[in-house]
């Protein structure tokens, strides 16, 4: 299940593509796919060695084009292990919400992105994520560690990035149907899966990701038209100039 939209994030193969927080990876898998030169980050050491795993299984049924390569880093977000400028794409999905110091790693991702290079930012959108909060303490920090620290308004994330020196250009929302599912799950208590609602609503993102006949048609019909109303995550795009103000020649 994507959040980013790849023709948006300029994406093509042999781009060096950092993905920040990849989680189980499912961003990294689909940059591999398109020919990337694929860094997946993450502090969770468990997390990064399925994710190396699952895209070495890739590469060893040939499912991936001959540009692709794969790597990954465990390392803070804040203090990237990376030189200026060393890579073209950046993803960086549901990830800043959590980070207590997320100026200084919005300012590293650009210090690492090049000139003209592109960055995808992803966080919970900011009316269903102020619902969950408001449903359940067991959702967020400090009542859950390393849970969501802040809520962002699409304007708190763009200029969180311009003022790091990237130039948004582009933002959607997504996931219109995993909004009430997240809102059930606050309800009856966010670890609390096994509730009979829980697990039917459950059963139907399973099917709209499944692709399952014919309820995906109904599902995705549905998730086209609460996406903009109530769309789960924001994703805002952002390119950093071909020159700084630092580098420009003088007059």
């Amino acid at each position: 299940m994507l959040t980013v939209d790849y023709q948006l994030l300029g994406l093509r193969a042999g781009d060096r593509l950092l993905d920040l927080g990849c989680g189980a990876g499912r961003h990294a898998f689909e940059a591999l796919r398109r020919g990337a030169r694929v860094t997946a980050l993450d502090y969770d050491e468990g997390e990064l060695k399925d994710v190396t795993a699952m895209a070495a299984a890739m590469h060893d049924a040939g499912d991936l084009p001959a540009s692709a390569r794969s790597g990954a880093v465990r390392a803070d977000a804040t203090r990237l292990p990376f030189p200026d400028a060393c890579f073209d794409r950046i993803i960086a999905a549901e990830v800043l919400e959590h980070i207590d110091d997320d100026v200084a790693a919005v300012r590293e991702l650009v210090r690492v992105l090049r000139p003209g290079g592109t960055i995808a930012a992803t966080v919970p959108a900011f009316l269903p994520e102020r619902i969950c909060w408001a449903l359940s303490d067991e959702y967020h920090a400090p009542f859950v560690p390393g849970g969501h620290v802040r809520i962002y308004t699409a304007a708190e994330l763009r200029t969180r990035l311009s003022a790091a020196g990237v130039e948004p250009y582009a933002s959607h929302k997504m996931h219109g149907l995993h909004s009430p599912y997240w809102w059930l799950k606050c309800a009856v208590g966010p670890t609390n899966d096994d509730h009979p609602l829980v697990r039917a609503y459950h059963e139907v993102l399973c099917w709209d990701i499944g692709g399952a006949r014919p309820w995906s048609t109904l599902t995705r019909a549905a998730d086209r038209v609460l996406t903009p109303l109530i769309g789960k995550s924001l994703v805002v795009y952002a390119r950093k100039p071909e020159t700084t103000a630092e580098e420009a020649p003088a007059p």
